[in-house]
């Protein structure tokens, strides 16, 4: 499958590597080309430069938003939240119309420093505005509540079984993603309903954070037990 993956932070990268691995055609978008293969430092988060992670992944494509998101049949949306729309309006809603997001971005405000707190909780989810946003694309909420690498590979955790979840106003887009994270090695997919529910799994993010800070590590996920 064709497959655009929007940003090339930790997320998008361990993203379009493990898309890679599983033969999907991968190409990663993000705003220029040129300064994105220009930058040298670290990212916010100390993670090295794209550049040096693309270097070991030459399969892997990089491309504006739209010219990565033209001839995608699926779109990973690995942006930060608060440039979510952006992106999205970047990569184009003739290049967006009909097909799947896969909406992992989290709406994380850091305006007053660590933890950060939600721009858009309650009443609404980032995954809602970017359905309302471009109403043709069949946008699926998933996987913003873990760390990049248990995305692609859960057997990393020891322990057992942990859960994912869905949410998404499409039945075969949600079925799409579904498969999508069985092939990650996910096998406890939980479909929560419509995109409204978006807003339950956001809201798992300040317990996430607290988390990490109680345990020292990202590594860790939900089960949910019945």
């Amino acid at each position: 499958m064709k497959i655009a993956v929007l940003g090339t932070g930790m997320v998008g990268q361990a993203l379009a590597g493990r898309l890679t691995e599983l033969g999907h055609d991968v190409t990663v978008g993000t705003r220029d080309v040129a300064t994105t293969m220009a930058r040298t430092e670290p990212d916010g988060m100390g993670n090295p430069p794209y550049r040096d992670w693309a270097t070991a992944h030459p399969a892997v494509t990089l491309a504006t938003f739209a010219q990565a998101a033209a001839d995608a049949e699926l779109i990973v949306n690995a942006t930060s939240g608060d440039v979510s729309l952006p992106a999205l309006e970047a990569a184009g809603r003739d290049n967006l119309a009909g097909k799947v997001l896969l909406d992992i971005a989290n709406p994380l405000d850091f305006s007053q420093g660590f933890p950060p707190s939600l721009f858009v909780k309650d009443t609404d989810s980032l995954g809602e505005q970017i359905q309302a946003a471009f109403p043709d694309l069949k946008v699926v909420k998933s996987l913003n509540t873990m760390n990049a690498l248990l995305m692609v590979n859960p057997g990393r955790l020891a322990g057992g079984e942990h859960s994912v979840f869905v949410s998404g106003n499409d039945a075969a887009a949600k079925k799409t993603v579904t498969a999508l994270l069985e092939s990650f090695g996910h096998t406890d997919v939980i479909d929560l309903g419509d995109i409204t529910t978006a807003r339950g799994t956001e809201l798992l993010l300040p317990i996430w954070l607290r988390l990490y800070g109680a345990l020292g590590t990202p590594m860790f996920q939900f089960r949910i037990v019945r």
